[in-house]
């Protein structure tokens, strides 16, 4: 699943079609009509986290990549497109994707404060959002796209791990600085995947997502499906402080090869 930079990057590559008008439209989506696109201009493009948005004079289309969606851009692949887009200078193909129509203001639709890399970003509201649900667990925290939107669980690993956080840490256990960091972390670290993934270096840069050993402690990672999402996670018991009163018993969840796991102490607790 694509998260927040890798749309980005979409963004950028397709802004040379802003402004231009569909020629035709097609695709296997049912909930769009490919007759609304006939000589429908491109306003603009726009992303909030995981979501990519073409713009329209009085709608605009939403496409989420879910699991396994891909594009092409001036050029399509041999199955059919959920959505194709016909300009005279080029074409966009989306597959295996989400199409919903949106109509009237975006702004209505999206709080653009909530995208970790929106210019309108608000740190302060995300650091009261999650106050405000002091009993969720920061392995879900960050993917909830109310507060962070863009965020997946690549970035989700990685911060947890920069920032030594224990993912089954509760927000309310957590000091002001460390909730602080973690907001901080969250946007720093998704810049930093959006200029790793332009440079084709991203997976070079990962310390935690899908690896076996802690590059600090040289321990093997614990790796388990946590959280309401159940998305894979990786972490190390050692540096990843737990700040709650007794460490969580985790002995009886799946372990899928990396360790069983164990109940430690947590250096600082």
């Amino acid at each position: 699943m694509p998260e927040g930079p890798s749309i980005v990057i979409l963004k950028e590559a397709v802004q040379s079609f802003k402004g231009k008008s569909v020629l035709s439209a097609e695709g296997n989506s049912k909930v769009i009509n490919p007759e609304m696109f006939s000589n429908q201009r491109v306003i603009d493009f726009k992303s909030w986290g995981k979501h990519f948005l073409i713009c329209f004079e009085t709608f605009s289309i939403r496409i989420h990549f879910m699991l396994f969606g891909t594009y092409r851009i001036n050029e399509s692949k041999a199955s059919q497109a959920r959505l194709s887009l016909k300009f005279d200078d080029g074409e966009l193909n989306f597959y295996a994707c989400s199409v919903q129509l949106i109509e009237g203001s975006l702004d209505e639709v999206y709080d653009w404060s909530a995208d970790v890399m929106s210019e309108l970003w608000d740190g302060e509201k995300a650091i009261s959002k999650l106050r405000s649900q002091p009993e969720t667990l920061v392995c879900d925290a960050l993917l909830d796209q109310n507060v962070f939107a863009g965020v997946g669980n690549i970035i989700k690993n990685e911060v947890l791990f920069r920032i030594k956080l224990h993912p089954l840490n509760i927000i309310a256990d957590l000091p002001d600085e460390v909730l602080k960091e973690l907001v901080a972390e969250a946007v720093n670290y998704s810049y930093d995947f959006l200029r790793w993934k332009k440079e084709y270096v991203l997976k070079k840069h990962w310390l935690a997502h899908t690896k076996r050993i802690c590059p600090r402690d040289n321990v093997p990672f614990a790796k388990h499906h946590l959280g309401k999402s159940k998305r894979r996670t990786f972490y190390c018991s050692l540096c990843q402080k737990f700040y709650g009163e007794n460490y969580p018993e985790i002995k009886s969840l799946p372990d899928k090869g990396i360790r069983k796991a164990k109940r430690v102490k947590v250096k600082g607790s």
